[in-house]
This record gives structure tokens, C-alpha cells and sequence, in this order.
């Protein structure tokens, strides 16, 4: 070893050992002037070598030329969002859920934490190098920002100690901390550049740049709070003390992490932090209570997106008074007509509000909303700002009531109110430019057909150029007609056309949720996907009754999706995209109903809650082995499965003389080669 290489790896010794004291234990151990120095000259000595420059230097923390675009990243272990819990009350129906599903009426100790209002990442290292981070996205498929997350200072490059897994999948809170935040505005004003909303969005913004430099500029922190996957290592058998462990790695996590004990240990967290909250340096929205022992965890599992041991307990909305100057009546892609109050602008939440949903004209006559009222204004949620109520002692006599318009704002049809929906809709449908604009935005959205560059912006500009009236017009358009857009070149009329070609090459269950049929979700496309045997001639032909077969498919969903097949334009549509057009997609080989399969020919009923899978995917088991899943017992079924809280199906099971399944019998049947 040289002289230049052992000094090098001196100096990255004491500049990792630095960052580990000023960034995650909150103690620096040298002055700036200290630290600067030493980094200086490892700038200078991997200058002079730069044969001796390794990924996880110091000095790396930037990537050299900024991204075209992110690449997707498929999370080993899904990113799963959270219940919510908004009162004592529900957090002790919570409590008692879980003990019921454990079985256990002794207390359970929980791990509480600050619930940051940030951006949610998963950072993998492999032999304990930083190798690949990604944000959350739909909780299954995040996007590749390792350059970005490379470049915060509070994420180690390589971590320190003994005993790290292989691969080790470590999830945090990426955010910007008040101060921090308050500096990148006072620095925007002194340059006369545009301010930032909130520090939640300047995170976000910050996280997505495309060139890392950029990122590298902007004040990002980071609070480790779980793990995905682990393999080659184990960790402790506790949460808290997995996050101690974490720690010891080198990785930040919050300094008011608490282990509690029951509910009131929860909720004095809760008070104790709520009186906290103004003081702390960074913005929190609630607190998140996660079942301590690991063992418990995974005896309670997961139930559709959420863990079943874990909650946040949102703090209340904050609410502040304003005046309705008017209403706008909103068009939704599904024709819904949205009353949207136009106020006098308020500062709420961290944000400046001047609209505030009113949900519907039920909503508007049962808050008896004016023009010209005083009312409360909620952020729901900390998302989406809501008239609470009026505030009537200070109504003005010339206050004007509100009345639902007959011609559709946007077309000019006529707007109808079905009977038993509280929901007004223009019955224009594609011919609605509002609703051609919310289908299209829905359609190239992420979660359904993921296109790529075909933002919300451009969109509009398509419809209103009338360029593009249903979906199939997208696959029409050619680079010349695109390139004559406002802020649209040749490269990215080019980029815009191959996400558009590339996006024929579908997944059935995200076209089929890209279509927007009314109540049809992703759980529900997956559930339709897989009952029809990825066939869009089956589904189409489908008769209500076959279609609540479906796990996950009630009367109102099956009754919306024959309406949709009965439209002559959505035939026409669906069609355009698939005969003409060519949209296809790949039938998984375990897909549809096996009839060499071990279960061919019985029928299975599923109820209850099952504790080691969903009941979508025992429904998927059996059909993989040949089986038949229905939602309504006769006396051909075959048997019933039964979970917990198993209900009416099981005592009509009984009362047939079906044979009754448990969880076990269950897992062994499907198991069976």
C-alpha cells in the first residue's frame, strides 16, 4: 500500500467517523473548519490518484451528468402505506384488533414514533455499500434516485460495525428540516427566484431533480424508521431494538423513538409529542404506533396495502376562517360534477388556500353553504382543503344560496342526478373536454398504463387543440403534430412517442384499470384480471351475477362495469385500442383455470379474514391448481374456507352440510402436488 493510498483511507476513516457523530448521533466531534480541511485534501489526493477513487468515498456524492429520465425499481418487500387512527377511541379499537387476532389479552408493548411529513425511500447496501434507492411510488415499482440519495449527508455511503446483512433494505423519511427550509427560501428571494410552498414539497422536488447536483444543493435529511429485505444477517427480534441496531450501523434515526406500553403509553406519546410539535425542527403530521415484537408482526400480517400491526395516529387537521367569494362547479373524468368553493385566500396547513372542496350538492344543502359565508376551512387529512361548516352568527343578509346549474360547465349538455347517488354527472362523456382530459390523465397515470411525458399540461393541450377525443387518438399522433406544442421539441415529441408505442405492451389488470370504469380500483382489476383469465372477450360478456363471483366485486361494481360493456362507444373503444391499434399483454402461465389441476372441477367459497395471505391470493392458489372460486355457497360447493370472523356463509355452510376448510387445510390443499 502507497503512502497517498493509506492516507486516503485515514482521512475516509475520520471524515465517515465525523459524519456518523454530526449527522446521526446530533454531536459534532471537530469544528467545520476541522472538517473542511480533511476533506479538502481527499479532494486532493484521489485528484492526484484517481485510480484510488471507490463508490463509497466521501467525495462521491455526486453523479458526474444529469439523468435522462428514472429508471423503475421493483421493491423486493412492497413499501405498504398505513391505517389511520383519529381518535383515543379508534386507537383502542385498534389495541383490541390486535389482540383479538393474536389471541392475547395481556398488554402489548408498541414502538411510537414522530410520523414525518416527507418522502418515503427504501435505500439498499449490499456488504454494507450503499448499491440502489428508491422512492416509494405505488408501494410495489419506485423510481431509481441512488445519485440523489447518494448526495445527503445523513446517508451513509458505507455502513460501520460488525455483523451487517449481505443485503440489508432499509426504509426512511427523506425531509427538509425547518430551518433548512427557511434557508432555501431567504437564498430563492435574495436570487429573485420563486419561493416554496412548504418543506414537504421542496423535499419532493428536491429528490426527483434529474441532476444530482442539484439535489446535492438542497438541505435533505433523513430518519430511518424499518426494514424490507434482509438476507445473509439477521437483526433483533424487536422493532426498537432494530432501529438501536440500525443506529449502530451508522443510520439516522429519530431521537424521539419510544418504546410504549399499551394504549396509554400511546396516547401520553401522543400528548407529550403534540405539545412538542411547534418546537421540533422538522414537520410531523401524527404519530406512527408499530407492534414491537417482530413475531407478533408477522403473526398479525397485512390486509390489502397496510400492515396489521402498525397505525398512524393523525394529529387534527388544522382550520382556519375564511369567506366564499363564489362556486365553481368541477367536471371529473367520470362526469361527476364537483361544487368547489372560491374563497378569500387563507393560510392552512403550510399551504395558502383559495379552493375548498364541497363534495356534492347533498353535502352543500346539509352545511346550508353560501355565497358570501364565513366558514371553517379543514385540511383533510393534511391534503385537501374542505369547508367544515359555516359559521352562521356572522352570515350577511345578501348571502346567496347555491343551486347545481343544468348545462355541464365545460360542454354545455345537459347534468343529470341519478336516484340514490348524491353525485350530479354530464352525461357527455369523451364529448366533454373535462372529462376527455381526467380519462386520458387517468389512463397515462402510473398505476394504470404508465406513460411516460404525457403530463397533466400537455394533455389539456391536446384536447383543447382537439388533437386527441378518446384514448385510441393517443397512439395517432406523430411527431410533427406534437413537436408545434407549446415546450415540445423533436426529442421530446420522440421520447413521448416510444412511451406511447412502449405502453402496447400492457398488463391487463392496469389497462383495464386505465379504462376508468367507475368503482373498478387496481385490487379490483387484478381480482377481474385473474377470474377472466386475462380475456377481455370474457370479462365484456360477463353478466352481473357471474360477475360478483369475483372476489372483491360487489352488486354496485358489477352493475357499473355491464353498463360500461352495454356503451356501443366503449366497445368501439376497446376495439380501436386492441384489434386496430394492437394493445396485448402476456397471460401468466399460472393464469386461469387449470384443468389438469389437482382441484379441477371443485368449487370454493372464501370468508373470514385469513391471517397468511389475502383472500385474493388464496383465490388465485386455488385457481392455480385447477379450482373454481364463487361468492355464494349452494349445495355444489365444493367447501368453504374459512377464517376468522367467518360469519353468516359459515352457518349457511353448515346448514347445507358443505364441508368447512380452516386456514391450515387451506395452505395444505394447495400445496399438494
Amino acid at each position: 500500500m502507497t503512502s497517498d493510498s493509506k492516507r486516503i483511507d485515514d482521512l475516509r476513516a475520520q471524515i465517515r467517523k465525523h459524519d456518523y457523530s454530526y449527522y446521526v448521533l446530533d454531536d459534532p466531534s471537530v469544528p467545520d473548519a476541522e472538517y473542511d480541511r480533511l476533506m479538502r485534501e481527499l479532494i486532493a489526493l484521489e485528484t492526484q490518484s484517481p485510480e484510488l477513487i471507490t463508490s463509497d468515498s466521501p467525495t462521491q456524492r455526486v453523479a458526474g451528468s444529469p439523468l435522462e429520465s428514472f429508471k423503475q425499481v421493483k421493491h423486493a418487500v412492497p413499501m405498504l402505506s398505513l391505517s389511520n387512527v383519529f381518535s383515543l377511541e379508534e386507537l383502542e379499537a385498534f389495541d383490541k384488533r390486535v389482540k383479538d387476532r393474536l389471541d392475547n389479552n395481556e398488554r402489548i408493548d408498541y414502538n411510537a414514533e414522530p410520523k414525518l411529513d416527507g418522502l418515503a425511500v427504501s435505500i439498499r447496501y449490499e456488504h454494507g455499500l450503499l448499491v440502489q434507492a428508491a422512492t416509494r411510488g405505488d408501494g410495489n415499482t419506485g423510481e431509481d434516485i441512488t445519485e440523489n440519495v447518494r448526495t445527503i449527508r445523513s446517508v451513509p455511503l458505507k455502513l460501520k460495525g460488525k455483523n451487517i446483512p449481505r443485503q440489508l433494505e432499509v426504509r426512511g423519511e427523506v425531509f427538509i428540516s425547518k430551518k433548512g427550509f427557511a434557508q432555501m427560501n431567504q437564498d430563492a428571494r435574495k436570487n429573485e427566484q420563486k419561493e416554496f410552498v412548504n418543506p414537504r414539497n421542496a423535499a419532493a422536488g428536491s429528490l426527483r431533480q434529474l441532476d444530482a447536483r442539484l439535489t446535492a444543493k438542497r438541505p435533505l435529511e433523513i430518519f430511518c424508521y424499518g426494514v424490507g429485505l434482509v438476507e445473509g444477517g439477521g437483526l433483533p427480534n424487536d422493532h426498537n431494538a432494530m432501529l438501536k441496531q440500525l443506529k449502530q450501523w451508522g443510520l439516522r434515526v429519530c431521537p424521539l423513538v419510544e418504546l410504549v406500553k399499551g394504549v396509554q403509553g400511546c396516547w401520553k406519546f401522543y400528548e407529550k409529542i403534540q405539545q412538542l410539535r411547534e418546537q421540533l425542527d422538522y414537520e410531523i403530521d401524527g404519530i406512527v404506533y408499530k407492534v414491537n415484537l417482530k413475531q407478533y408482526q408477522d403473526e398479525l400480517g397485512f390486509v390489502s396495502r397496510a400492515p396489521r400491526w402498525a397505525t398512524a395516529h393523525k394529529f387534527p387537521a388544522q382550520e382556519e376562517i375564511t369567506l366564499v367569494n363564489g362556486i365553481e362547479f368541477q367536471v371529473g373524468r367520470t362526469g361527476a360534477i364537483t361544487p368547489v368553493a372560491k374563497l378569500e385566500p387563507v393560510f392552512v396547513g403550510g399551504v395558502t388556500v383559495s379552493n375548498a372542496t364541497l363534495h356534492n350538492m347533498d353535502e352543500v344543502e346539509r352545511k346550508d353553504v353560501r355565497i358570501g359565508d364565513t366558514v371553517i376551512v379543514r385540511r383533510a387529512g393534511d391534503v385537501i382543503p374542505e369547508v367544515v361548516k359555516v359559521v352562521l352568527e356572522r352570515r350577511s343578509k345578501g348571502a346567496r344560496k347555491i343551486k347545481l346549474p343544468k348545462k355541464c360547465p365545460e360542454c354545455a349538455n345537459e347534468i343529470v342526478r341519478v336516484e340514490d347517488e348524491a353525485v350530479a354527472r354530464c352525461i357527455a362523456e369523451f364529448s366533454c373536454p373535462a372529462q376527455c382530459k381526467g380519462a386520458l390523465k387517468h389512463y397515462a397515470s402510473r398505476k394504470a398504463m404508465d406513460i411516460e411525458g404525457l403530463g397533466d399540461k400537455l394533455v389539456d393541450q391536446l384536447v383543447e387543440a382537439k388533437l386527441v377525443k378518446d384514448l385510441s387518438d393517443l397512439y395517432r399522433l406523430d411527431e410533427d403534430t406534437l413537436s408545434n406544442l407549446e415546450r415540445m421539441g423533436k426529442k421530446s415529441a420522440q421520447n413521448l412517442l416510444q412511451a406511447i408505442e412502449k405502453s402496447k405492451q400492457a398488463n391487463f389488470a392496469k389497462f383495464l384499470f386505465g379504462l376508468g370504469i367507475r368503482e373498478v380500483g387496481e385490487a379490483t382489476a387484478i381480482a377481474l384480471a385473474e377470474y377472466f383469465e386475462y380475456d377481455m372477450k370474457k370479462l365484456m360478456a360477463a353478466d352481473e351475477e357471474t360477475l360478483q363471483q369475483v372476489s372483491d366485486v360487489g352488486p354496485i361494481v358489477a352493475k357499473n362495469i355491464v353498463q360500461y360493456f352495454s356503451h356501443e362507444a366503449n366497445i368501439r373503444l376497446i376495439h380501436s385500442l386492441c384489434d386496430e391499434i394492437g394493445i396485448s399483454w402476456d397471460v401468466p402461465e399460472s393464469s386461469g383455470t387449470d384443468s389438469a389441476g389437482i382441484l379441477s372441477g371443485n368449487t370454493y367459497v372464501l370468508t373470514g379474514t385469513l391471517a397468511s395471505m389475502t383472500r385474493d391470493q388464496a383465490a388465485q392458489a386455488i385457481r392455480a391448481k385447477g379450482g373454481k372460486v364463487v361468492s355464494s355457497i349452494s349445495k355444489n360447493t365444493t367447501a368453504l374456507v374459512a377464517g376468522e370472523k367467518a360469519g353468516s356463509k359459515l352457518q349457511k355452510a353448515e346448514k347445507l352440510a358443505v364441508p368447512v376448510l380452516s386456514e391450515q387445510d387451506l395452505i395444505a390443499l394447495v400445496n399438494v402436488e
